[in-house]
């Protein structure tokens, strides 16, 4: 390799990106010495006016090598898949937001699919995801029907699977977290929102809350625990059920639990159409604790997940087990937390 440095031949402007071999035929050196330098590969002999030359030309003509060139060069692409149900604010966001958080830390790349629930696409986009690079996937309130064919972590994913790690909230703490609480105001009927029937938590959710409330001697009528069923994130989706339940049941609960917040602020909003006061007449709790639950108002209530820390978990999980480290638990249990804000007052014949 010619270490000398050389009058730069004059090279003409275009609009396409320039190639390895033309920006090394424009340095009069040879297309391994320029990739040596801009890939950074240790070990080679170039004198230290070669590399600057190297550098300052590469960026005068915005040279970038090519990323798929180096991931066959090293096998290795940095790359990471996530899939979820949507792309919306609350839940989803703030656990995507920590695996991403993470995955920039460590200087990997990140591709996101959203799937709404349809088995065909969590399918579909699994392979896809692969095809494109990515060397392990996080899935956020993902069914998997078969693991992906390479490291996976799933946040809330609630089924066991040979090489998938599972990220989940210990909903049984949770659930007598809630339940105590409204208990401990004094509250003995309580309405219940189920989540949707496609979502990961609900089953789980709704069994855990049953067996609470029958740890505090409660019962639980299903005519006061109607099921939410559209595959969407917005309050509207909790309003017809509440107004129903205001107009068939109204003065036989003094408390709601909600799946999650985002069915909190659409409760509330229900009954104070129909006049009632959260929470003088109806206490309200909420799931999750995203951010918009402190600024409700009411101020929600609510069981708070570590959404970010459970992004950076999973994250941190699926970088290790990309990185060849099998051992450790495939079942991580994260702690809820009781949050009590304005929503929740002991009922007024108490």
């Amino acid at each position: 390799m010619s270490g000398r440095p050389t009058k730069d031949k004059p090279f003409p402007p275009s609009e396409k990106p320039i190639s390895l071999k033309l920006l090394a035929e424009y340095l009069d050196l040879s297309p391994a010495t320029v990739s040596v330098v801009l890939n950074n590969v240790p070990g080679r002999s170039i004198s230290e006016p070669t590399r600057q030359r190297i550098r300052e030309a590469a960026k005068k003509f915005n040279y970038r090598p090519s990323l798929v060139a180096q991931s066959l060069r090293r096998k290795q692409s940095f790359t990471v898949g996530i899939l979820l149900p949507e792309l919306s604010d609350g839940y989803h966001s703030q656990v995507s937001g920590g695996i991403a958080d993470h995955l920039i830390r460590e200087g990997y790349f990140y591709l996101i699919a959203h799937h709404r629930h349809r088995a065909d696409l969590v399918e579909e986009y699994s392979h896809m995801l692969m095809s494109r690079g990515a060397e392990g996937i996080v899935a956020i309130d993902t069914h998997f029907v078969r693991p992906p064919a390479v490291p996976t972590v799933a946040v809330a994913g609630h089924t066991t699977m040979e090489g998938v790690v599972n990220v989940v909230l210990d909903h049984e703490r949770a659930a007598f977290l809630t339940i105590k609480h409204l208990h401990g105001l004094g509250h003995r009927k309580i309405a219940f929102i189920r989540g949707q029937p496609n979502s990961s938590d609900s089953e789980i959710r709704w069994r855990t809350m049953c067996e609470a409330a029958k740890r505090f001697d409660m019962d639980v009528r299903m005519e006061l625990a109607p099921q939410l069923t559209v595959d969407e994130t917005t309050p509207q989706l909790t309003y017809p059920l509440v107004e129903q339940l205001c107009r068939k049941h109204r003065n036989e609960f003094t408390a709601i639990v909600c799946f999650n917040d985002i069915a909190a602020i659409g409760a509330i909003r229900a009954l104070h159409d129909a006049g009632l006061r959260v929470p003088e007449d109806v206490s309200i709790v909420g799931f999750d604790d995203i951010r918009m639950a402190a600024f409700s108002t009411p101020s929600i209530t609510t069981i708070r997940q570590p959404l970010q820390q459970m992004g950076e978990t999973a994250a941190r999980i699926l970088l290790s087990r990309m990185g060849g480290k099998t051992e450790g638990a495939d079942e991580v249990a994260v702690e809820p937390e009781l949050v009590i804000r304005e929503s929740t007052l002991p009922p007024r014949q108490a």
